[in-house]
């Protein structure tokens, strides 16, 4: 069976963050993407430093930049879910398809305001109620997308 879809983290720059939501691709049986730059070494030595033991079994693909992204993988439209801060829309209203690309930005900058502004119709939020939080944890927020997306497709195994 084919990953039912794929995270991808442009420009991420926390090496902790990136760990976990390697970990969560690991589980879920899909791929990671990672768009450069990125704000730390993925060379094997620095990966067993951060106790990444799992990392060897990440269905990782990286790019050089968006646009190669979007020229090589070729996704349609339809098939991009962008996650702001800023967006509109919350993420439950999404309807997440089959070959999905859930896409983050960088921790502390989010998505470029280039990829904002062109796909904004395509970008979610999850909501925050507090006026003491900024944003909340990437980690934390590609998982709770991921596990919505999996429950709009139902991935859910046998026995769940």
């Amino acid at each position: 069976m084919s990953a039912p879809f794929k995270i991808v983290l442009v420009h991420p720059e926390i090496p902790g963050n990136t760990g976990s939501i390697g970990r969560t691709a690991v589980a879920l049986g899909v791929e990671l993407i990672l768009i450069h730059p990125l704000g730390f070494d993925l060379s094997e030595k620095a990966v067993r430093r951060a106790g990444l033991d799992y990392w060897k079994h990440v269905q990782l693909k990286e790019y050089a930049n968006f646009d190669d992204f979007m020229k090589q993988e070729a996704p349609k439209r339809e098939q991009l879910f962008f996650f702001s801060r800023f967006a509109k829309t919350v993420y439950y209203k999404a309807n997440f398809c089959e070959g999905a690309y859930v896409i983050f930005g960088a921790e502390t900058k989010g998505l470029p305001t280039s990829i904002t502004e062109e796909f904004s119709d395509r970008s979610y939020v999850l909501p925050t109620f507090s006026p003491h939080i900024r944003s909340l944890n990437l980690a934390n927020t590609a998982t709770a997308v991921t596990f919505e997306v999996l429950r709009q497709l139902r991935y859910c195994g046998e026995g769940l």
